[in-house]
């Protein structure tokens, strides 16, 4: 008990670091015009010159308490995958479980998308507050420095915009501007494969890991006691890297308020904070309404339905783990901490747990595959293209294989955007509407999606062989 309560301390921590760093950001203009001239012309530069000094160290902070996390990551997801399935005993168990995860994934990203596809029909925020020098102003800003040049040098020689980019030495330049669906396919495909592994560790690609992994565990359980030392060795790096997850997570909340404090300053100083909310925020409250329906309606009726959890209180259970996927922006990063609260304070078997979060991690895409959605369809509205419903469809279709298949692409979250948006024949250039506050929601996402993640661990659980649970709790 005397663990529990320092847990739910440290929650109360984070999220109280979290409180401050907002706030300091929302001062932070007002603390660095003391004392200055505010008559004199450049006085704005030299304030954000001033306000930039003072968050260098927030920056640094922030930056160290991530690649901290971070570096955990690949040993972790290795080494957790393989004592999963070293658990099991049989790797013929792992069938089942294997196929309740990868279906409550692809089951819950539908969802997310046509919820996502409901909403911004009914609330039509495309409609609304974005005027045409808005529009004229973003869409102008969108186009790169390289393909500007690209384009120019294009037109002077007469040649293609991709040969000259091929000349650069810029081979993915056609596949930003055009992506196919197929390439989507192909990568689903390709990515659970790797040439080098020492390479996909440095990448953090970590679907991969996973599937080798799997494989490499699944040759240890038929080997019997000739491989005794290797299993010892695997089971005891897990329990040694979650002992030094809860020695970081002792420094989360100073982590974790440099973190915010740095960006939400930084967007607040160059006055973008309140000014790209106000452009867009018809759009954000659609994404964000979308994203609280999936994360307050379908996920706990699921969770509810399969396991008979209370789905507020297990989101209570799970609150450090979405403090800190908030905080961070990225579900790989916040892997750690979640695997850390799914077992002490979620009570979710560590086998169901070691398997399902990391695959998690990596192909569970709700609130990315509900942004998407929505974002193609807000910027019809904004064109006035009207989508029909087979066109809907479409977009779900493309969102939800998108979402799972961006690990593969360059630069991914533009790239499957734009997948979708050439899909139904939208102009990419639109895009540039959505990326000021894109930052934002994407810590929203990433909270939505590390939930998820929580809540197919839980209903994965029951899929397990009941003798292995039982084991878990001695």
């Amino acid at each position: 008990m005397a663990t529990k309560r320092g847990d739910h301390r440290l929650t109360i921590q984070i999220a109280v670091a979290i409180v401050l760093a907002i706030l300091t950001a929302l001062l932070l203009p007002h603390v660095v015009a003391i004392g200055q001239d505010t008559t004199v012309e450049s006085s704005s530069d030299q304030l954000v010159a001033r306000a930039n000094y003072i968050l260098v160290p927030l920056r640094l902070g922030g930056e160290v308490f991530l690649r901290l996390l971070k570096m955990l990551v690949v040993p972790l997801v290795i080494v957790s995958v393989m004592s999963g399935i070293l658990g099991l005993g049989d790797v013929r168990k792992l069938g089942k479980p294997g196929l309740a995860a990868v279906s409550y994934y692809l089951v819950t990203t539908i969802l997310a998308v046509f919820v996502g596809i409901i909403l911004v029909n009914l609330m039509n925020p495309g409609g609304q507050a974005i005027d045409e020098a808005t529009k004229a102003e973003l869409v102008n800003s969108e186009a790169s420095v390289k393909e500007k040049v690209y384009s120019a040098v294009a037109e002077h020689s007469g040649t293609t915009d991709d040969n000259v980019a091929s000349i650069f030495g810029d081979d993915e330049y056609t596949e930003r501007k055009n992506p196919r669906i197929s390439r989507v396919l192909e990568n689903l495909i390709l990515m659970m494969f790797t040439d080098n592994l020492v390479r996909s560790a440095a990448n953090m690609e970590l679907l991969p890991l996973i599937f080798f992994s799997i494989f490499f565990a699944g040759l240890l359980t038929t080997l019997g006691s000739r491989v005794d030392l290797i299993v010892n060795f695997i089971q005891q790096m897990n329990d040694a890297l979650m002992s030094f997850i809860l020695l970081i997570m002792r420094f989360a909340p100073l982590g974790i308020f440099c973190l915010v404090a740095a960006r939400f300053g930084q967007a607040n100083v160059h006055g973008e904070f309140f000014d790209e909310l106000r452009k867009t925020g018809s759009y954000s409250l659609t994404v964000l309404t979308g994203l609280a329906v999936h994360a307050f309606i379908t996920l706990p009726a699921i969770l509810y339905f399969f396991t008979h959890r209370n789905p507020y209180k297990f989101m209570f259970q799970m609150s450090q783990a979405l403090l800190t996927a908030f905080s961070t922006g990225s579900s790989s990063a916040t892997l750690p901490v979640t695997m850390e609260s799914a077992v002490d304070e979620g009570n979710i078997s560590k086998k169901s747990v070691d398997f399902v979060l990391p695959l998690g991690a990596t192909i569970n895409m709700d609130g990315t595959a509900l942004y998407e959605a929505v974002a193609a369809i807000f910027i019809a509205q904004v064109v006035g293209a009207d989508l029909t419903l087979s066109q809907q469809l479409i977009v779900a279709v493309t969102a939800t294989l998108a979402a799972i298949g961006a690990a593969g692409i360059p630069e991914a979250g533009l790239v499957t955007m734009v997948i979708v948006l050439t899909a139904v024949g939208l102009p990419i250039e639109y895009m540039s509407l959505i990326l000021s506050v894109d930052w934002l929601l994407d810590r929203f996402r990433t909270t939505v999606n590390v939930f998820g993640d929580a809540c197919g661990a839980a209903v994965v659980e029951k899929t397990f062989p009941p003798e292995e649970l039982i084991a878990d709790s001695v």
